[in-house]
């Protein structure tokens, strides 16, 4: 692989802080940090317009015993069965729930679907992690 070498220039201040995030994060240099920071932004970007099929997962905590959440959860997966891959059902304790679901589509129609959830009245929380399927 080819490499190009860039120059970065840091105020003193914002290096001590990346330093140490690095660190923290367990990065042997600079460099890969950086790499990676990058590559991030790139995905970002690519999926916030929409068409980019991803690959991720939606957390929800809800409480069973609101309204009707349980049944319109289940709805909102059989509505998008074609883009939801597994499940995961998590009883906390007598009331609350944690559900995992493993998503793949297109960005957009994932992003509804995770937001359609959310919005439920007894949905406590509420998380989508995705990232793309292809480089």
């Amino acid at each position: 692989m080819v490499v190009e070498r860039v120059g970065v220039s840091f105020e003193p201040d914002l290096l001590d802080k990346f330093d140490e995030l690095i660190r923290r994060k367990g990065y042997t240099n600079r460099s890969e940090a950086i790499r990676d920071l990058i590559r991030k932004a790139i995905i970002e970007e690519d999926i916030k317009a929409g068409k980019e099929e991803v690959i991720g997962t939606i957390t929800i905590v809800y409480d069973h015993d609101v309204g009707d959440v349980t049944n319109k959860l289940l709805h909102l997966q059989h509505h998008y069965h074609s883009r939801i891959l597994s499940t995961t059902h998590i009883h906390m304790d007598e009331h609350m729930c944690l559900e995992v679901i493993v998503v793949r589509g297109k960005s957009n129609e994932i992003k509804k679907l995770a937001d359609n959830m959310r919005a439920l009245k007894g949905v406590k929380h509420g998380g989508l992690v995705i990232t793309k399927t292809k480089a």
